[in-house]
């Protein structure tokens, strides 16, 4: 397909490459050759986070826990429609789609991140070797504006969709029909939060709050809160023992580790004009405090209508509550992750299995918000990318 506003960073054209079966020896060896590649990237966290996940022996982890004993294979094409405020995420997309045996186009975002071009630029290098050159046509990286004769195009040759956005993309993209035997997967607007012990809190060393704090600030700042597992929710818990000098060491913390976030004169606005939206309305808000321009908390007397409650660039809501289950009344399924520090997992299990919920799809410490897996948003997604073949 030729348009002008069509480009293609890696490859060209549609890919045609063969199904293969899951975790390849070639897309795992490929896989960790571009960790190498990318590992030397330090000025983007991001990316190494990415080069980390990628490196050989994670795969290899992988690859032995998958040990599925059954026939598979790739669906086929994969087609992928990644978010573009997260610049990272389309590169996650292109692996799920190679270890589950795929050919692959991805729709990178239409932001012009450098990680896209330091990505996309070990692909190209990485496919020139001879090693790889069983991977050549089964990699297509193309950035186009919104444009629905580019997404018919390759929605109609695809054999299976993968969709990363908020509801309205994913809303839009559902009215270009797919081929019957095509699959979707859909990763549309979710909700995340943040429980904390407060004596937990209080039990710790200078050195250990500060650790916690600087993980709290990975799964926040780095990402501007655009990630749909940042927490834009903060639940204290401690009833008799609450003590509200374990919620301000908290802060106090959390703000030492946010003054390296480089908060945009833009985005200071926009921050600004989002807590003074949030004041005019009827939300519960029980009191603002404020460390500068990095930190605004607002303090909720009830969660009502919370999903709608998202911050950006260090806007947070702080709620009390005397036992975790107070919160499952709230829980959608629109809830994706819940962050925590000193809760027990079995607590935390039984807060899920006990109140039978639609929502929360992962349980990860603070710090590992952004981690991402091969099961996501409940979507164990090599498997559901690939198909059996019963004998």
């Amino acid at each position: 397909m030729k348009k002008d506003n069509l480009f293609y960073l890696v490859g060209e054209g549609v890919p045609n490459r063969r199904p293969t079966r899951p975790y390849s020896d070639t897309a795992c060896s490929f896989l960790a050759a571009m960790s190498e590649l990318l590992l030397t990237h330090r000025e983007f966290p991001d990316v190494v986070s990415f080069a980390f996940f990628c490196r050989r022996a994670n795969i290899t982890r992988l690859k032995a826990e998958f040990g599925s004993s059954e026939v598979r294979l790739g669906r086929g094409l994969a087609f992928h429609i990644t978010p573009s405020n997260i610049p990272i995420n389309f590169a996650f997309s292109l692996v799920y789609g190679m270890l589950s045996g795929n050919s692959n186009v991805v729709r990178v975002p239409t932001k012009l991140w450098p990680q896209v071009d330091i990505v996309c630029g070990a692909i190209n290098s990485l496919l020139e070797r001879p090693e790889f050159s069983e991977l050549d046509g089964g990699i297509a990286m193309v950035r186009y504006e919104r444009d629905d004769e580019v997404t018919r195009h390759f929605s109609e040759r695809c054999d299976a969709r993968v969709v990363w956005g908020g509801d309205e993309t994913v809303r839009a993209i559902r009215c270009i029909p797919i081929p019957p035997r095509a699959i979707e997967i859909s990763f549309a607007d979710r909700y995340s939060f943040c429980v904390i012990d407060e004596d937990a809190i209080m039990k710790l060393s200078d050195a250990a709050i500060a650790r916690v704090a600087d993980g709290f600030y990975n799964d926040t700042y780095l990402v501007d809160q655009n990630a749909c597992s940042s927490p834009s929710l903060i639940v204290w818990l401690g009833g008799a023992r609450r003590s509200p000098e374990g919620r301000e060491r908290f802060w106090r913390s959390v703000e030492q580790s946010a003054r390296k976030y480089d908060l945009a004169p833009i985005h200071a606005m926009d921050k600004y004009s989002m807590l003074c939206d949030f004041l005019t309305q009827d939300l519960g808000v029980e009191s603002v405090a404020r460390h500068g321009n990095l930190i605004y908390r607002l303090k909720l007397a009830s969660l009502n209508d919370v999903e709608n409650l998202r911050g950006k660039f260090g806007v947070f809501f702080e709620y009390e509550a005397d036992d975790i289950g107070e919160i499952a009344p709230h829980v959608t399924s629109k809830w994706q992750t819940l962050t925590y520090f000193g809760v027990e997992k079995d607590t935390l299990a039984r807060f899920v299995t006990d109140n039978s919920l639609t929502g929360i799809d992962r349980m990860v410490p603070i710090g590992s918000a952004l981690d991402i897996g091969v099961v996501w948003d409940g979507y164990d997604i090599i498997r559901t990318l690939s198909r059996v073949v019963w004998i």
